[in-house]
């Protein structure tokens, strides 16, 4: 493999970090107003890719990291923190790299994940996003109410 530039082995240990180009970029060293370019030119480069996969298959660590995340998740939902418990769901799905093919998908298992989903959010958010998902039921509601109250 060509030897990289410091900066690009940057970008490649930034990237390992982040999992995303533009974030990587800027730690690196490339000015903000053109990361985003220079993170997807980067990324295109064969050495660049090379250097990447071998620092991920050298990452190893003492900590299981699914376990602690998990644990963090759980800690965020039962104190109610809807906020904190989504974002550790997200970084599980990119730890576990969201391999939705191995995911169980009948229906009680759904039921059982919205349910869930729901308790974390809370029920004013969750009223919120039935709302966005079926307006039409909430406008005729709303609409037959208020036609009720001014018949009175």
């Amino acid at each position: 493999m060509s030897l990289l530039n410091d900066k690009q082995e940057r970008f490649c240990q930034a990237y390992i970090l982040h999992r995303n180009a533009t974030k990587a970029a800027t730690t690196a060293g490339y000015s903000e107003t053109s990361a985003h370019n220079q993170g997807h030119r980067l990324l295109q480069d064969s050495r660049i890719k090379e250097r990447i996969d071998e620092l991920t298959n050298e990452i190893s660590t003492d900590v299981d990291v699914i376990s602690e995340i998990e644990k963090q998740y759980e800690v965020a939902r039962n104190a109610g923190n809807g906020n904190t418990a989504l974002k550790a769901l997200e970084l599980l799905a990119k730890v576990r790299g969201n391999n939705a093919d191995e995911v169980s998908t009948d229906e009680e298992t759904l039921e059982m994940e919205i349910v869930n989903a729901i308790r974390v959010m809370g029920l004013e958010k969750s009223f919120q996003l039935f709302e966005l998902a079926f307006p039409e039921e909430f406008t005729s509601t709303t609409d037959t109410e208020a036609g009720s109250d001014n018949d009175t």
